[in-house]
């Protein structure tokens, strides 16, 4: 077998195996992307090889949970491991939500090992034009 060695990432993965690595007691955070599109909010979740029904969503509050886990795959007897730099483990990562978005209305897709959650704005929270009553005359203004 032929391997092409990088002195840097092999230090840079072994310093994240010493400082963070992730127990099923104490999970680490996955890398994650948030974005406004439109009237929603995006959030992206990096977790490749990760079944769907290992992940785990919850809201409470304001405060999204995103859990997911990584177990070893079964091997045969005869298999013997000559490198394994996948993380195994629990992933978890906790967001607190801002009023303003609507949380009963979370929609969730999986799709090529990245979560992606759109959290709608709430009505209340949208721009809205306000009318104001002068004299007998109104006048218009745009929020």
């Amino acid at each position: 077998m032929l391997m092409r060695t990088d002195p840097f990432r092999e230090l840079d993965r072994l310093t994240q195996q010493l400082i963070a690595p992730g127990t099923w007691s104490r999970p680490s955070a996955m890398p994650m992307d948030a974005y406004r599109e439109g009237d929603q909010y995006v959030v992206a979740f990096d977790i490749p090889g990760v079944s769907a029904d290992a992940i785990d969503i919850d809201v409470e509050r304001n405060m999204l949970t995103v859990k997911a886990e990584r177990r070893p795959v079964a091997k045969a007897d005869d298999v013997q491991m000559e490198l394994s730099e996948r993380p195994l483990g629990a992933f978890s990562r906790q967001i607190a939500l801002a009023d303003t978005l609507d949380t009963e209305h979370i929609e969730a897709d999986y799709d090529a090992g990245v979560l992606t959650l759109r959290i709608p704005i709430a009505e209340r929270a949208k721009p809205r034009k306000i009318t104001i009553g002068v004299g007998s005359g109104r006048k218009e203004i745009s929020g």
